[in-house]
């Protein structure tokens, strides 16, 4: 039997992506097939470089046409990914495919910590990306990548100045910190912190990019109003601890992007801190804030439990030294890998299921 492109379709249109529930020849993800004697080769394009099923859906696909086509032919398939947008021909950050905030609704739960190592770990597994630090009075990204001191340098394009990001393990970078001596107090008005944030979305050269995070101050501020007001928001992912009062203020968070004139989607809450295990006994867990109360607020809401983050010394550690924790191979590396994964997944499925998130409008 001669096979053609035709038959190794209909053979892999019974193949279903896990996560989007379709097949993989309606959703385009099968590309470039060849037949060249027994061998058949052919591209997967994945919604994300960092796919945790690409394996399973490899294997999957081999399954079939083994299945309807025998073991005498050589299956060369090559697992390639191009992440999903619903952005499409947008204004501002035309390159950027997806923008993603990390809130949390109160201060001290790791925000911080959790948007650089989400940053990280999304370019560790071969996206492009880059991270906005928009807590302008309390700016921790440039100690966090160990690049204090550091100033973006400036090029003008027409008569407008645009700033180039600072670029550290793989991400591109923009923080007030970048642009104020490292141990002034920056006091500013909610006006002037919001026509920053401006700046760094609109006057920053951040190119191409598959994720920008956004790592937001604690609250509910004007900070977050500028920021939906400028830019459709692919979705949100809360920040919590276990314990009561911080799934109280976490509430609140999750609450302010559903608001119905704001309606961003929430890709899903991360618990942070979620139980402290000591360097030496890995396998020990002790719950010192409490139990599962991000998992218990994820299922309140009905969106994604985007998983676990345990309190361990390193991770500290990690943060004032400016190297972050998931590039240290670990417990702390496999949760923070996780946690990519886990939002890469639920962008891709966002993207696949709902429309695009509109900018809200100032109403008088």
């Amino acid at each position: 039997m001669q096979l053609t492109a035709d038959h190794i379709k209909k053979s892999l249109s019974r193949v279903q992506d896990p996560d989007l529930k379709r097949d993989l020849v309606s959703l385009g993800m099968i590309q470039g097939i060849q037949v060249e004697g027994n061998k058949v080769s052919f591209k997967v394009v994945l919604t994300t470089p960092a796919c945790p099923l690409k394996e399973v859906i490899k294997n999957n696909c081999i399954e079939a046409l083994t299945e309807d086509y025998g073991t005498d032919w050589k299956w060369d398939i090559f697992m390639t990914s191009q992440v999903t947008t619903v952005r499409d021909a947008a204004p501002i950050l035309p390159q950027v495919k997806n923008i993603i905030a990390i809130a949390s609704g109160k201060g001290g739960v790791g925000k911080s910590t959790t948007s650089v190592n989400l940053a990280v770990a999304l370019a560790q597994l071969g996206a492009k990306v880059g991270l906005i630090d928009a807590d302008i009075s309390g700016p921790s990204v440039p100690t966090m990548f160990n690049v204090e001191g550091e100033q973006p340098s400036v090029k003008k394009v027409g008569e407008k100045n645009i700033i180039i990001p600072i670029t550290q393990y793989g991400v591109k970078l923009m923080s007030i910190g970048f642009l104020t001596p490292t141990d002034s107090a920056v006091v500013w008005r909610g006006p002037m912190a919001s026509s920053a944030l401006r700046q760094f979305i609109s006057d920053v050269e951040w190119g191409e990019l598959d994720y920008l995070l956004i790592d937001l101050p604690p609250g509910t501020s004007d900070i977050h109003l500028t920021m939906v007001q400028t830019v459709p928001v692919t979705g949100a992912v809360i920040v919590t601890t276990p314990q009561k009062v911080a799934l109280a203020d976490a509430n609140k968070g999750l609450s302010m992007f559903r608001q119905p004139q704001i309606n961003v989607p929430i890709l899903g809450v991360v618990e942070n801190m979620a139980y402290f295990t000591p360097e030496e006994l890995p396998d020990n867990k002790y719950y010192l804030f409490g139990k599962e109360g991000g998992k218990k607020l994820a299922e309140k809401y009905q969106v994604p439990f985007l998983g676990e983050i345990p309190i361990i010394q390193s991770i500290r550690e990690s943060g004032d030294t400016g190297y972050p924790a998931v590039l240290k191979n670990g417990l702390t590396k496999d949760a923070y890998m996780n946690l990519a994964e886990s939002v890469a997944r639920q962008v891709a499925i966002r993207n696949a299921s709902i429309e695009k998130t509109s900018i809200v409008e100032v109403k008088a």
